[in-house]
């Protein structure tokens, strides 16, 4: 490919300006593809900050396509992932007139199984409700008139409805090619598709968990290709993280209970009590629960292994657990050949007992059974790549044990070959143009780093307020002190607000507030918080409401694309540090600590950078956007790491009096 033809393709005149209304040359994506092809070319990794507006996602397409070889291209969410496949990728295939054929995967908990669809119908005890009886009616209609199978389809059926979890498969319970099914799987067809198209698109957790399992010897998920996009990049630590963990759910324990009993007393009823095998299971996995019951009165309800309050109790439950389940392995595997469901609850059995085992060492001595000691592996190396923290989280209806890496650095960055290209993008990498914190997570080392600027006019689109009068965030009055700062430039707003907080609790009580303020000053908006309805669901009415007040935490600090009138106010309680009682935090900033290091510095606060960033850039989407950002943490202003935090936000005009703000939302209104 000759970076001639990037030239052309981009021109004012090109054919992404003829095929595409409103198209605008921009120097930043030019140089962007540029440096893609080049990355290509070289079979090398770049890791590219693009700003807003710069047009990531035609920079890295375009190159993809003149490329020849097979890309695959990595999403943050499976929202992402479907407008790439549905919308991107079309008009981009058309405008070019290449014949390339692309995919779009999924993790196989996205796609109808024919298995578990056909045992769930037949058992109509299974269904907990009226509602759904309608809803299992509609995915029947759906399996037999799908060609993907693909849950999205089926809007009807809502994204989070108990009833997906079964009639999808998981790779436990899998019959594979012992399926009746199989020449229909539908999550079949998907990888097949896959394995023949040009260019696929999957999201980092598909990736993700390829990656886990190609630790564990299997690769028979993702088909070998020459370059791999990673667009919203900065998710990647924390998703790879999750998913280079493992994890065990009293949830789990119980269906193993129920699936063991049902499977036992249709295919092999003589062989042994199947009531009682199911009931032991059981009967263990409420004991740990009860016993594991103090650990609700600690921060966050979690415990790390060594903080667990009564631990001899803790592990002879487990111990007991592990005993139970060697029981029933024995007991499923003379039957296992039977019936396919047998055999799932064998898999789903050894599976389970597997995880709790590896999660039980190293024990409370520091011995580890699985591990032996490797001469020659320098600690300092052992201590940061192979170690993990373990905790259990406890709450009113269900326990759940974790163990997660402190580093994914080392599994993630081997993972690519020599012969493959990598590109990391996203409007989010770096603090203030260092990228040392990214580099370090991933292990990145040899990577290429660049940076572009959005094209946008902050200074005259958008104003960072930063109330002067505020208390600070741990003062006991300061959401009340925070609505009380926010209602003026409520009041004169006419678009959509969105109030973003750095917790589930302070959602509800600032949402409380603000709805006690709405009613006693007669204010009609729409008035939206995070868990009243699926995020979607709340985004769609967020983006019609015109005028809505939407008031959510984590998930809405990115992904969300609300352009034009429908947000002109984007508000933030507190500065974004992660809690102090996450257990895989806790154990990185000690690591960190004990090899000399400023946890702070070097971890904390270029997250929060990061973060930061992301929920700023909800603000100011396109060159006709304008806005209010306000920030209710007077930290930023008046500590000294707080430069580095406003310094990496978008260039906005600042203010910290009230009266500047709302002139400007007046001033913008009135010239809209």
């Amino acid at each position: 490919m000759l970076l001639q033809e990037l030239s052309d393709i981009f021109a004012a005149d090109g054919p992404l300006a003829q095929a595409m209304p409103g198209y605008l040359p921009r120097k930043a994506q030019l140089e962007l593809a540029q440096a893609i092809e080049e990355t290509l070319r070289n079979h090398a990794t770049l890791i590219a900050e693009a700003g807003t507006g710069t047009g990531k996602t035609w920079a890295y397409l375009v190159p993809a396509f003149l490329s020849g070889g097979k890309v695959l291209v990595s999403t943050g969410t499976r929202t992402l992932q479907d407008q790439l496949f549905r919308r991107d990728l079309p008009r981009l295939r058309k405008a070019l007139a290449l014949p390339i054929t692309v995919a779009l995967l999924k993790g196989r908990g996205n796609y109808v199984c024919h298995y578990h669809l056909e045992r769930l119908s037949g058992d109509e005890r299974a269904l907990k409700s009226r509602s759904e009886m309608g809803q299992l009616r509609q995915i029947q209609v759906f399996a037999q008139q799908s060609k993907t199978g693909d849950r999205s389809d089926l809007s009807e059926v809502p994204e989070d409805a108990d009833i997906w979890s079964r009639v999808t498969s998981t790779r436990e319970n899998c019959l594979g090619q012992e399926c009746p099914h199989v020449r229909d799987c539908f999550v079949l067809k998907a990888r097949r598709q896959a394995q023949d198209a040009d260019l696929v698109v999957v999201n980092h957790a598909l990736f993700m968990a390829d990656l886990a399992l190609r630790e564990e010897g299997i690769t028979d998920l993702l088909p070998t290709v020459e370059m791999v996009v990673f667009d919203e990049a900065h998710q990647l630590p924390d998703i790879a993280t999750r998913f280079l963990g493992t994890s065990v759910s009293s949830h789990q324990l119980l269906d193993l209970a129920r699936a063991t009993e049902a499977a036992g007393l249709a295919y092999a009823r003589e062989s042994t009590n199947w009531s009682e095998a199911g009931k032991r299971i059981e009967h263990a996995a409420r004991n740990l629960r009860l016993v594991a019951a103090p650990i609700e009165k600690m921060p966050g309800r979690k415990a790390t292994f060594q903080a667990i309050p009564n631990p001899v109790e803790f592990d002879a439950a487990l111990d007991e657990l592990l005993g139970v389940l060697d029981h029933s392995i024995k007991l499923l595997s003379v039957v296992s050949e039977k019936h396919p469901d047998l055999a799932a609850a064998n898999k789903t059995c050894l599976d389970i007992r597997s995880r709790l085992y590896q999660w039980t060492q190293p024990d409370r001595t520091g011995h580890n059974a699985l591990k032996s000691a490797e001469p020659g592996v320098d600690a300092e190396e052992g201590q940061n790549a192979g170690a993990a923290v373990r905790w259990v989280e406890h709450s009113l209806h269900h326990m759940r044990l974790h163990s997660a890496p402190l580093s994914v650095a080392q599994i993630f960055s081997r993972y690519r070959s020599k012969e493959q290209a990598w590109v990391l993008t996203s409007a989010t990498l770096s603090v203030r143009g260092d990228f040392g914190h990214f580099l370090r997570q991933l292990g990145l080392w040899d990577a290429q780093t660049l940076s572009w600027e959005s094209p946008f006019d902050y200074s005259t689109q958008g104003v960072l307020y930063v109330p002067k009068t505020l208390p600070l965030p741990n003062d006991r009055n300061f959401n009340e002190c925070f609505v009380d700062a926010l209602m003026p430039l409520i009041k004169v707003s006419t678009g959509g607000v969105l109030v973003l907080c750095t917790t589930l609790r302070a959602v509800d009580t600032i949402a409380g507030l603000l709805q006690e303020r709405f009613e006693d000053e007669d204010i009609e908006r729409l008035l939206l918080r995070q868990g009243e309805s699926s995020r979607r669901a709340l985004l769609e009415r967020f983006r019609t409401g015109s005028n809505a007040v939407l008031v959510g935490s984590a998930s809405f600090w990115e992904g969300i694309d609300v352009p034009g009138d429908a947000l002109t106010l984007v508000a933030i309680d507190k500065l974004p540090f992660a809690p102090p009682d996450d257990p895989v935090l806790e154990a990185r900033l000690n690591l960190c600590r004990n090899l000399g290091g400023n946890p702070f510095m070097e971890y904390q606060l270029p997250e929060a950078a990061i973060a930061l960033k992301q929920g700023a850039g909800r603000l100011i989407r396109s060159e006709q956007d304008w806005g209010v950002l306000m920030v209710g943490d007077t930290r930023m202003i008046d500590k000294p790491y707080g430069r580095l935090l406003w310094r990496g936000l978008p260039p906005f005009a600042r203010t910290r009096e009230s009266g500047q703000a709302v002139d400007f939302l007046l001033a913008k209104q009135t010239a809209g």
